[in-house]
């Protein structure tokens, strides 16, 4: 076989798995927007054991039961957590129109401030299916480190504030599905959430 046939073949076979590895990627139904991530997905999520807005003590299994869309924030927050807890209840009102169940989670990055009584306060100020979940600090932490987000106090007092990433996290349970950045707008969210419903 002459070099340039071998060439000619390689490229048709590198063609043809390329054109199976479309069509596998289609088939698979992950053609939802699904987010490459550094680790691999399963890297995202993980066990954590946190206290519920009522007080109930409840682990990941009890919380992620069909689609979640997980949130970390801190009620003090006062500019992004307010705008990003909106578009995600507003995507869960959305999907609602559509039939498509969604648990909004917000856990708090803030567990000094963000007692029980307080999360109940804005959990009830918020949504009716949002669950505001809190723990000591060093839970909280862990379920950050699970999920592979940052905060960090920033100033004294009781005023301070804290710096911390901003994604929301679609899951499931098998596990993490999607991430969202704080820019998308809630009629595209719900959009790639449908599809992964209907997956």
């Amino acid at each position: 076989m002459t070099k340039h046939l071998t060439i000619f073949f390689s490229s048709i076979a590198i063609v043809t798995i390329a054109i199976m590895g479309y069509f596998a990627f289609w088939a698979d139904g992950k053609s939802c927007g699904t987010t490459a991530v550094a680790g691999g997905q399963g890297s995202i999520g993980g066990a954590f054991e946190l206290v519920d807005h009522n007080g109930v003590r409840v682990s990941e299994k009890d919380v992620i039961n069909g689609l979640t869309l997980i949130y970390f924030g801190y009620t003090y927050c006062p500019d992004i957590c307010p705008l990003d807890t909106q578009r995600n209840l507003t995507t869960v009102d959305i999907l609602d129109e559509q039939d498509i169940k969604i648990t909004p989670v917000f856990i708090t990055i803030d567990p000094e401030r963000d007692t029980i009584k307080a999360l109940n306060d804005y959990v009830y100020a918020s949504h009716e299916r949002l669950i505001g979940l809190t723990g000591s600090l060093e839970q909280v932490q862990k379920a950050s480190k699970a999920y592979r987000t940052f905060f960090r106090k920033n100033g004294d007092g009781d005023d301070y504030l804290i710096d911390h990433s901003t994604f929301s996290y679609l899951m499931d349970e098998t596990g993490f599905l999607q991430f969202f950045r704080r820019d998308i707008e809630p009629e595209e969210m719900a959009k790639t959430i449908s599809c992964f419903a209907n997956v």
